[in-house]
């Protein structure tokens, strides 16, 4: 089963080689050993610093930052003021990790975008995705249950209690989203501001609300 992986160009991550061969779940599930397995494969224009993190030297971050451990920060990447990456993520390419975002077990492809005020929890977010002021991508069900997913109309138990978001290729969220556990947005689909959304929503879509879906193909 491919999708939503048939939607993400795996090229633009250093995880390319564990999101082709494994359900991308699993891949968040065991990402702590993933990110010592590519550290050992980095060239020298990544610096090391304590806690295994590991950052390429192009890398801006502000002062104020909080870069927890296991981590792999891409080239040309900005890490804004106040950002809390609390660890076990893997930061691609010339990315934006704006005021007050906090990333915990997620993987971001490159020129990804989450720039103010954003929760990134166990989440893949697909090359060029852009998350707006706010947006939340909530990682646990109120009943603290394991988190199903729909891909492509099949159901299936995760068999995770802690499961985020998939934003394929070019997926922008509006403002003050708030992506339910196991929500996938398809590649180049646009969310309006102020959207509760769960499931699974077309690639090529506006998603205006959950009963106005509008194919852009």
């Amino acid at each position: 089963m491919n999708y939503p992986l048939n939607m993400l160009d795996l090229t633009h991550t250093l995880a390319k080689n564990y999101l082709q061969t494994n359900e991308y779940w699993r891949v968040l599930a065991n990402l702590e050993s993933i990110i010592l397995k590519l550290s050992a494969e980095l060239d020298e224009n990544y610096i090391r610093r304590e806690n295994n993190v590991f950052i390429h030297r192009s890398v801006t971050v502000f002062p104020t930052a909080y870069i927890g451990g296991n981590c792999i920060i891409g080239a040309n990447t900005v890490i804004r003021q106040g950002a809390f990456i609390r660890g076990n993520a893997v930061i691609g390419e010339n990315c934006v990790i704006g005021n007050s975002t906090e990333i915990k077990n997620s993987i971001l492809f490159d020129c990804v975008q989450v720039p103010h005020f954003n929760y990134v929890g166990d989440s893949i977010l697909g090359y060029k995705s852009h998350m707006g002021a706010g947006v939340i991508a909530s990682n646990v069900k109120s009943d603290k249950s394991c988190v199903r997913v729909n891909l492509d109309g099949e159901i299936i138990d995760t068999g995770r209690k802690k499961l985020g978001c998939v934003l394929c290729d070019f997926a922008e969220i509006g403002c003050n989203c708030v992506l339910n556990p196991g929500t996938v947005i398809g590649a180049y689909t646009r969310v309006y501001p102020l959207n509760n959304v769960r499931g699974s929503v077309p690639q090529n879509s506006i998603y205006k609300n959950s009963d106005n879906i509008v194919s852009i193909q």
